[in-house]
């Protein structure tokens, strides 16, 4: 009521007069609200004959409850699509006043077939629970539309989409496809939060757009979320309806004060245009296309904020611009000595929430005290940062008695009335009673001034031996040991495997026997199927093939004679050499040996297996020897 005694000059105003004035205020404001409420038309009187046309019905609010129009198809206008729902919003801020207004749209394509009166009949909706309707029109429909075939036209709805769907090489100028770039406020206070917007405005058919707003100096920047699927609506500059949709959106905080600059971005942006050389029938069936992409590069303009610095900051400053409260709540008033409590303090409000410095609470002396937890519920809007802060502070009183925890102070900034302002909790009682089990000994020693020396713990306590204890003894030691004598052990392990692995003619003798076993064991499966040829192959390899890897040789090198020389230099008697000798002998001549084949392979199969056995045994003698 102040703001309307200043402006009607009374000291005064009875009860009665009072409540007259704000009924009377009400329903004007609620009249004013209802009458501003309607629904506005939008259509050509004339067109001609095979011409699409729209007509749009706009409402300046979106609540908007059964909407019907009332179109529909005759003998003189046929609808083809629609209705297409669109809606707007807009809002203003001046001196710390928001205003906002909005719309929705429902859009329809028809089609005129021939000359005639199309009558459009008056459409109807409920707004805010009321009926309201627009007024019906009339379209006259005459003559005929250039290059009519006839058949709707779906690609040109009107002269606003032929705009949008332009022959292909066409130029693209700068007034038909542009960004705007604007700031709630171009002056501010250091963290004081500006609002930036890249808003897109189109005549042509716009179908991707890709730009980046770049690390800004001087600005803690976060981006407001917006959806997706991006909607457009229609607007009106300088004479001319474009397509036009809110981009992206920037809630900044300046850390600077001067003039700071926001860089111009450049948007890589994809128009389609219509191929209208290409024939519709060939494109279909043979994969062709009627339009082209062409790239186009989009520059939004930079702009400058003016950052002023804030005035003298007091000592309490939490860092704080903005609007904001604080209020706090303890968990229990009444508590014994030893129980922990917990003292929640809530900032809220709108602002620079995230950079506020936590709020400092006051415990009393004898309190443990710990970190406070903190829990972040926040959001990011066109506003800046809303939403609230909550500490949780967790002490535990160590001694009775009753204790006033004294109010928690957050000092900030604030926008509104442009000053520093201090808001503050209420303080808090606590009453700390006598703790249960041996709580009660715990004395208090805060009120002896210049004593740092204890109390010595007095009762039963449990002594040990200084010889008992672990640290020091023999199994200590050995504790200590133990893995160093493992990690010496398994590195001599290990280099030694390293060693043996890095000589490959060792390797190759070790790995001789196993190899030599897995063609005799091929040579067995053959020689059971009867595959008397591939048998003989298999035994002769594996005898070549063992010699030759026992001795580090290539197998083309190997002769009967180099093999006797190699095998007894190696300690292998004349009786064994004689033998293998006698093995590969044997294999090549009960190849061919008339008689019985099953009984021939048995024998040379026995012969192969004695001979690398008898080799083997002895030359792993000589080696463990040696």
């Amino acid at each position: 009521m102040k703001n309307i005694r200043d402006i009607c000059g009374w000291d005064m105003m009875p009860g009665r007069w009072t409540m007259m004035l704000l009924v009377f205020i009400a329903c004007h404001l609620s009249l004013t609200t209802i009458s501003a409420q309607q629904i506005s038309v939008s259509a050509p009187s004339q067109v001609a004959a095979g011409e699409n046309f729209r007509v749009a019905y706009t409402i300046n609010t979106q609540d908007v409850e059964d909407f019907r129009s009332g179109i529909h198809s005759s003998d003189v206008v046929e609808v083809i699509a629609g209705p297409y729902t669109s809606s707007q919003s807009s809002f203003q801020m001046v001196n710390g006043h928001t205003t906002s207004s909005s719309s929705i749209t429902y859009t329809y394509t028809l089609y005129a077939i021939k000359n005639g009166t199309f009558s459009i009949p008056a459409a109807q909706a409920v707004v805010g629970g009321k009926q309201l309707a627009s007024k019906p029109l009339k379209i006259t429909i005459t003559g005929s539309a250039r290059n009519t075939t006839g058949v709707p036209n779906m690609h040109g709805d009107d002269d606003e989409a032929e705009h949008q769907m332009r022959a292909a090489g066409s130029r693209i100028s700068g007034n038909d496809l542009f960004i705007k770039v604007s700031a709630n406020k171009r002056r501010v206070h250091e963290q004081e939060p500006v609002l930036l917007t890249y808003k897109v405005y189109t005549l042509v058919d716009l179908t991707q757009l890709e730009g980046k707003m770049p690390d800004l100096t001087g600005f803690h920047t976060q981006e407001v979320p917006l959806p997706q699927q991006k909607s457009f609506h229609v607007e009106n500059v300088n004479g001319r309806n474009y397509r036009c949709v809110t981009w992206s959106q920037y809630v900044m905080y300046p850390q600077m004060t001067g003039q700071l600059e926001i860089p111009s971005i450049t948007f890589k942006g994809i128009v389609v245009q219509q191929n209208r050389s290409v024939d519709p029938f060939e494109a279909f069936f043979n994969g062709g296309s009627g339009y082209v992409e062409v790239k186009r590069d989009i520059t939004a303009p930079g702009i400058t904020i003016q950052v002023d610095p804030l005035p003298t900051r007091p000592a309490n400053f939490s860092g704080g611009v903005g609007r904001f409260n604080i209020s706090g709540q303890l968990n229990h008033d009444q508590v014994k000595a030893g129980d922990p409590i917990t003292l929640r303090v809530v900032v809220s409000g709108v602002g620079n929430l995230k950079l506020i410095k936590q709020p400092v609470v006051e415990f009393p002396k004898d309190f443990d005290k710990y970190d406070a937890k903190v829990t972040d519920k926040t959001k990011l809007t066109s506003n800046g940062v809303e939403g609230n802060i909550i500490y949780d502070f967790l002490a535990v009183p160590r001694n009775q008695g009753k204790y006033t925890i004294p109010p928690v102070e957050l000092t900030y900034y604030d926008t509104g009335s442009n000053a520093y302002k201090t808001v503050k909790t209420q303080p808090f009682q606590l009453e700390v009673e006598q703790g249960s089990g041996k709580a009660n000994s715990v004395s208090d020693y805060s009120a002896e001034q210049g004593k740092d020396i204890r109390g010595l713990k007095t009762g039963n306590v449990q002594t040990h031996d200084v010889n008992k204890f672990f640290y020091g003894s023999s199994a200590y030691w050995v504790s200590l040991l133990l893995p160093l004598i493992a990690f010496v052990a398994l590195l001599i392990i290990f280099r030694k495997r390293a060693i043996d692995n890095a000589d490959l003619g060792k390797m190759r003798g070790k790995k001789a026997n196993k190899v030599a076993t897995k063609r005799l064991r091929k040579a067995n499966q053959l020689m059971q199927k009867g595959q008397q040829n591939e048998f003989y192959d298999e035994v002769l390899r594996a005898l070549w093939g063992y010699v030759g890897d026992k001795l580090n040789m290539p197998v083309e090198q190997l002769s009967r004679d180099n093999i006797s020389e190699k095998l007894t230099s190696r300690g292998v008697s004349d009786e064994y050499v004689g033998m293998f000798i006698s093995a590969l002998d044997e294999c090549e001549y009960e190849r061919y040996a008339p008689g019985d084949a099953a009984g021939n392979m048995n024998k040379t199969f026995e012969s192969a297996m004695k001979a690398i056995m008898n080799i083997e045994e002895t030359m792993k003698k000589a080696g463990k020897k040696k």
